[in-house]
């Protein structure tokens, strides 16, 4: 197969970190950029910087573009859903980042309309595709009956501060689906929905600042036999770590869910210590996996992400309207 003609969409924050990795796969070619007409100088300086053929200004236009095969939308979160559905409609498969929509309805449309038209849609959510995920998936049997699962991602916000003073950046504008769920306890949930799918029932209790928004919070998830405590917060910062207690043992993810540095695994049989990890950095992996998955035709794993975003999805939309 020939190399993936990639369009990125965005200048922002983290496109700046995905296009270092993004042009270092060799199956990848970075065909295209897509900034905001006021963006547009800063797009041009990224595509000079990454060799990127070409910048857009007009989305449309872009889409109307037959040499790109994929697109990956790096935008605030409120735009994801209509960005996404105007790519599958032109015959793009998609890339997008987490979360991939605010809503689960939007959520289902998005994934009913990829395998409808036969296309691949990925959210890139970088822990589902780490090895050290795998590793825990795989040995979760060892521990015996699972009976409760904490897991915390606290990192101080380098835009809290400007909250603070009243300058509102989209990451804490509830209007724009900013928040602590949202955008940093969201890889709890996915660890936690992509182990055991879908809970019984969930409850958030949020710390909310003075427009609304979820600065920090805590959410419950019931499941048949245990609970899950996610544990996220963008005021306040503590060490990340992701734990499943069960009756037999337990296991330990050390370092931010986003990417778990190393696993500790204690059973009756004795403590392992593993790092399982192939790159520095923690988009790397998601991306080659994404590539691997279309690159074989794949489309059952394809789908299996899918399963667990739309259950993510569905985990968030609930829990945002029922703050206790």
């Amino acid at each position: 197969m020939d190399k993936i003609h990639l369009a990125v969409v965005g200048t922002g924050k983290i496109v700046n970190e995905a296009l270092p990795i993004l042009s270092g796969i060799p199956e990848v070619e970075l065909a295209a950029i897509y900034a905001q007409p006021h963006s547009r100088e800063k797009g041009e300086q990224l595509a000079g910087q990454y060799g990127i053929g070409r910048v857009y200004i007009d989305y449309a236009e872009l889409l109307r573009d037959e040499t790109i095969d994929f697109v990956y939308v790096a935008v605030v979160n409120t735009a994801h859903f209509e960005m996404c559905r105007a790519a599958l409609l032109a015959g793009k498969h998609v890339i997008v980042e987490k979360p991939m929509c605010p809503t689960a309805g939007e959520v289902a449309e998005l994934a009913a309309l990829a395998v409808e038209r036969g296309l691949y849609l990925f959210e890139a959510v970088t822990l589902l595709h780490s090895p050290n995920f795998k590793y825990v998936t795989e040995h979760l049997k060892d521990i015996g009956q699972v009976r409760l699962v904490t897991c915390n991602y606290s990192q101080y916000s380098s835009r809290y501060d400007r909250y603070l003073s009243g300058d509102v950046a989209p990451a804490f504008d509830p209007a724009m689906a900013g928040g602590a769920l949202y955008d940093i306890n969201v890889y709890n949930v996915n660890f936690v929905v992509g182990l055991f799918s879908m809970p019984k029932s969930s409850a958030y209790y949020p710390n909310i600042g003075f427009n609304g928004v979820d600065t920090s919070g805590i959410l419950i998830m019931q499941y048949d036999g245990f609970v899950a405590e996610c544990s996220g917060a963008k005021d306040s910062g503590s060490p990340g770590y992701c734990t499943i207690q069960g009756e037999r043992g337990w296991l330990r993810m050390n370092g931010a869910p986003n990417q778990f540095r190393n696993i500790e695994l204690h059973t009756t049989d004795g403590d392992v210590r593993v790092d399982l990890e192939r790159h520095t950095h923690r988009m790397k992996e998601e991306f080659l996996h994404f590539t691997d998955i279309y690159r074989k035709g794949d489309y059952e794993q394809m789908l299996h992400y899918l399963t667990i975003a739309h259950d993510v999805a569905r985990v968030l939309s609930l829990s945002s309207t029922t703050r206790i």
